[in-house]
């Protein structure tokens, strides 16, 4: 399932360190390396274009991939705001299987006290981890957990045993 994002992030810096253009045929995937170009395609109306990937997200569970407003109205989930999709990965820039450096990020929040809250105890459940909150571009919290030698095993587990009634969680290549 493919989503979009547009103005309360355009002119911001997205996760590759670039100002975010919601004109430019981007997206934001969760683990693909950032740099990436992918073919995407509606599957119901068969439109495809291409797209770097450049940010990270949809933070929204079953979603895989949100798009800039060009990509989302060149695929025709725009309108509809949400579109099932077949993703290809044509290029990367580093492997997709090996290496990288992994996080898991919970998310959102309303308050920073909930989410100081929440990063408070992971600090202590998981004392080998620097856990960050910040606020994210739209005003909510986020929390986010960086593991030992930012190993994929590790944040992989730590998705599948925290639960939280504030936010989803969702493991983030952060490269």
């Amino acid at each position: 399932m493919a989503s979009w994002y547009g103005a309360p992030y355009h002119n911001r810096r997205g996760s590759n360190g670039e100002v975010y253009n919601m004109h430019a045929m981007t997206a934001a995937h969760l683990t693909l390396p950032l740099g990436s170009i992918v073919r995407i395609t509606n599957l119901k109306t068969g439109h495809s274009a291409l797209v770097r990937i450049t940010d990270r997200g949809p933070f929204v569970a079953g979603r895989i991939v949100d798009l800039s407003l060009a990509a989302a109205k060149a695929l025709d989930v725009y309108l509809p705001g949400t579109a099932k999709v077949r993703l290809e990965v044509l290029q990367a820039p580093v492997p997709l299987d090996t290496g990288g450096r992994w996080a898991v990020q919970i998310g959102s929040f309303t308050g920073e006290k909930a989410a100081a809250k929440l990063a408070e105890h992971m600090q202590k459940r998981y004392q080998t981890a620097k856990v960050l909150k910040f606020v994210s571009p739209v005003g909510d919290w986020w929390v986010r957990v960086r593991v030992l030698d930012d190993d994929r095993q590790r944040a992989t587990a730590l998705v599948h045993e925290t639960e939280t009634p504030e936010g989803s969680v969702f493991l983030v290549r952060l490269d």
